[in-house]
């Protein structure tokens, strides 16, 4: 049997931030099946029509979730006891809108979108457009923190390293995402007076790879 050495490598890269994720979240709420849809529709529409105002295309806004469900609440009746009223139809639609890192058109797009009637809840994040690149620089790295690790045992342990024998690797998504925080108050006035000028922090990310070298 041969002798064999484990070990682990450690991949670590660090990115700076180009693309600029917002997502939006659209409510819709009426006791009529047919009413509810139309609302939600007309308020697609109106945030649809902002972007378009500012230059994007209508294929830039994508769906990233629809649902609709009958919402009941719990309220008291005339003796005091809860019972489950019926509200209407809830309809949520998220929505997702990216474009390259630039914080002069991050404050266009939030002022524009405060014009529109349907008001939409924001989330904004900062990530990196080219995920595949960043995943072979992590992959690279992590292979040689592992051959450098093993050479140095190997020298230390009076062995040569043979051949790899197995290279062990489990596949995850990557969490590319700046720790950077950017909320932006739903207000419409706050909104229209936003016009910050920041820079996102760097994205670090680790990863890890085993592999496996027969010993000499």
């Amino acid at each position: 049997m041969n002798k064999t050495l484990v070990v682990k490598g450690m991949g670590k890269v660090s990115v700076e931030p180009d693309l600029t994720v917002i997502g939006m979240s659209l409510t819709a709420l009426n006791k009529q099946y047919g009413e509810a849809m139309a609302a939600a529709s007309e308020q697609m529409e109106s945030v649809r029509s902002a972007l378009l105002h500012i230059g994007f295309k209508k294929s830039d806004l994508k769906t990233t979730d629809f649902n609709v469900h009958s919402r009941y609440e719990s309220e008291r009746d005339s003796n005091g006891n809860y019972q489950s009223v019926f509200k209407g139809f809830e309809v949520n639609h998220s929505l997702k809108l990216e474009f390259d890192f630039n914080m002069d058109k991050l404050n266009e797009v939030l002022a524009a979108v405060s014009t529109c009637k349907a008001n939409p809840r924001f989330s904004i994040e900062f990530s990196v457009k080219d995920k595949n690149a960043v995943s072979e620089s992590l992959l690279a790295s992590a292979v040689d923190n592992a051959t450098q690790k093993a050479k140095i045992l190997a020298k230390s342990a009076g062995v040569k390293l043979g051949a790899i024998q197995n290279i062990d690797y489990s596949w995850g998504d990557l969490h590319l995402v700046s720790p950077t925080a950017y909320k932006a108050d739903e207000n419409r006035v706050a909104l229209k007076c936003t016009a910050m000028d920041i820079q996102p922090d760097k994205i670090d990310v680790t990863d890890a790879v085993t592999l496996v070298w027969e010993i000499l």
